[in-house]
């Protein structure tokens, strides 16, 4: 059996079902999960990692299926408490996912590193795989609007993604650096990166920003597929189709295709997206038609499973 490893890049809820599927697939020790950190910031004194956090509930089996972010049974007693006394209520912290940032915090205050801190908390919840925040230093993605900038989580939860995108920044990212456990990983046998379906621009955009990432995961000589986050002209969950049109792009699987264009080696796109297969090779890249919806934990590891196969295809060897 192969001790190649396989990078997965991931943003939140879309991006965490792939993951799952792939830590079905794939021996822990050989799954590197590299999740976006540009939506994290500090709330009510404790620092929130909203994807890192999704892939580490999701891997624990954790996560609530019903909101798609959140634990599973989670209680609200903190929230009450701080609506009573007149607090920002905007972003809902659970019970128990207080837990979970509170130790963080403390962790952090100490001096370790973001990346120590997920680990570790990883390695308690009973989670293999390694799960690489990609990078220690803050990054804060900053959604572009006709009225100024807005930090990502004020445009997506308090505003509900109603004001209108123009572009997107990452502030701090020129000083970020990959995180120590993603370049061991990508200084060790690599057999591909995977891109989740995550939202390009706000998901995959900030990992691939941090500086010389883009061009080490390239140096790695190995297959790099993407999953497109688009099926039939939209978005499963999240705003990235609302993002395209503010944008004046098209909202299609084809588009998805032209962001990563001279990164990635394939895309893999749904069947009722198959018809755009040439157009997308035109644009000098494989591509994998397929069921890409992930309805429960069997698609999601049929997804994994062909995106898998797709990379080994397309250089000789991902053996499982």
């Amino acid at each position: 059996m192969s001790a190649k490893k396989v990078i997965a890049l991931s943003g939140g809820v879309g991006g965490a079902k792939l993951v799952l599927g792939l830590s079905h697939l794939l021996a822990p020790e050989r799954l590197v999960v590299v999740t976006n950190t540009g939506d994290d910031f500090d709330h009510l004194g404790l620092r929130i990692c909203p994807d890192t956090d999704t892939v580490l509930y999701t891997l624990a089996g954790l996560a609530d299926p019903e909101r798609g972010w959140g634990r599973v049974d989670e209680t609200w007693t903190f929230m009450k408490a701080v609506q009573a006394m007149g607090g920002e209520d905007w972003f809902n912290l659970g019970d128990g996912d207080l837990a979970l940032h509170i130790l963080r915090a403390n962790r952090l205050a100490e001096g370790a590193s973001l990346s120590q801190v997920t680990a570790d908390i990883a390695d308690s919840l009973g989670i293999g795989a390694a799960i690489v925040p990609m990078s220690d230093q803050n990054v804060a993605t900053m959604v572009n609007t006709p009225d100024g900038a807005l930090a990502f989580q004020h445009y997506f939860v308090r505003d509900r993604c109603a004001p209108t995108v123009t572009g997107f920044t990452f502030d701090g990212v020129e000083l970020a650096q990959p995180a120590p456990a993603l370049m061991s990983a990508l200084n060790d046998k690599v057999a591909a990166v995977i891109i989740a379906p995550s939202n390009p621009y706000v998901s995959v955009d900030p990992i691939l920003a941090v500086p010389g990432l883009r061009r080490q995961l390239r140096e790695c000589a190995v297959p790099i597929v993407a999953v497109s986050p688009i099926i039939g002209g939209d978005a499963i969950k999240g705003p990235a189709a609302k993002m395209m049109r503010e944008l004046g792009v098209e909202v299609s699987a084809l588009e998805i295709a032209k962001h990563y264009q001279g990164f990635v080696d394939g895309l893999i796109i749904d069947e009722v997206d198959g018809d755009l297969a040439p157009e997308i090779a035109d644009l000098g890249m494989a591509v994998e038609v397929g069921p890409t919806l992930m309805r429960d934990l069997s698609d999601r590891i049929k997804l994994a499973d062909l995106t898998v196969n797709f990379a080994a295809r397309l250089e000789g060897g991902i053996n499982r």
